[in-house]
């Protein structure tokens, strides 16, 4: 049986333009997890991430400030509330753009993946509300069914790569044909793991690495209120992007740069567990403007 190509995604300025984890604060405060204090912090924090991107010593902070702030809460509390949350808050947030994306490569046959340094409680249901066909978060350690404020795997940095390599494995996919998207420079690893890599909204230094290395570069900024299933009125934007891509580009030389097989990276990582999602739930349809329309990235 012949390999099959996959689409990994970044989460956080990716597909949603706010931090997943700060986005869903608002409903923990009002289920009592989190007090006023926690969350003006919080937010302060997203205005730091919205202005300066994903920088790695702050988002080292942010994790060993959300692991004694979620010491002690019920694993159980927090899926819930995830869920009862999860279509009006990540509705809004949600960039068309990558809506699109994820639609397309699955209309061409690719399995796609959220990967993100959130929560696996908030990037599981989060991925099958996208659509998409499995998921890779950051595993937090549970005894009784509450949190103990530490970690069995961190999402993060080179250890998305070495996750993303296992899940390949599983899963049978050719990460030369594959496809990857991040904003942060933390996320090189990620982006070096497939044959077609690509920046979107991408921080200074990511935006750097990408024109030396000829990747491509998009910009994503329209918001889908309605969410997946009510995407009939998304505009692509992407295909748009295509004329602003590194140098300014032509979409032939786009096509031939993204043709372009990249080595992998190599290193060990911590052992993940990556979510697939049953069929019937990750085939769910999303409706888009695409139709008839032949995606910039499919094979000639």
């Amino acid at each position: 049986m012949p390999a099959l190509a996959a689409a990994f995604f970044d989460l956080d300025k990716t597909v949603i333009a706010r931090a997943s984890v700060i986005a869903f604060s608002r409903p923990f405060y009002r289920e009592g997890l989190l007090t006023r204090r926690i969350l003006a912090r919080g937010l302060w924090s997203q205005l730091m991430f919205l202005r300066f991107g994903a920088r790695a010593q702050a988002l080292d902070r942010m994790k060993s400030k959300v692991l004694r702030v979620t010491e002690g809460w019920e694993q159980e509390r927090v899926r819930r509330v995830v869920s009862e949350t999860l279509a009006q808050v990540v509705a809004p947030i949600t960039y068309s753009e990558a809506l699109e994306l994820i639609a397309e490569h699955k209309a061409g046959g690719r399995r796609v993946y959220i990967v993100s340094a959130a929560p696996e409680e908030i990037v599981e249901p989060l991925a099958g509300y996208l659509g998409a066909d499995g998921a890779i978060g950051t595993q937090a350690m549970v005894r009784a069914g509450r949190y103990t404020g530490q970690l069995l795997s961190y999402s993060y940095g080179p250890h998305k790569a070495d996750q993303i390599r296992r899940v390949a494995e599983r899963d049978q996919l050719d990460l030369s044909a594959s496809w990857a998207y991040s904003d942060s420079a933390t996320d090189v690893p990620m982006l070096e793991a497939v044959g077609h890599p690509v920046a979107v909204n991408p921080d200074r230094a990511l935006r750097r690495i990408a024109r030396m290395r000829g990747w491509p570069v998009l910009q994503f900024s329209e918001l889908n209120p309605a969410g997946p299933q009510g995407a009939g009125a998304v505009r692509l934007a992407a295909a748009a992007a295509i004329g602003s891509v590194v140098l300014g580009a032509t979409a032939t030389t786009v096509f031939r740069a993204l043709a372009r097989r990249r080595p992998a990276s190599s290193g060990k990582g911590l052992a993940p567990r990556a979510t697939t999602f049953p069929a019937e739930q990750a085939a769910r349809p999303l409706r888009t403007g695409a139709t008839g329309r032949t995606a910039y990235w499919q094979s000639r």
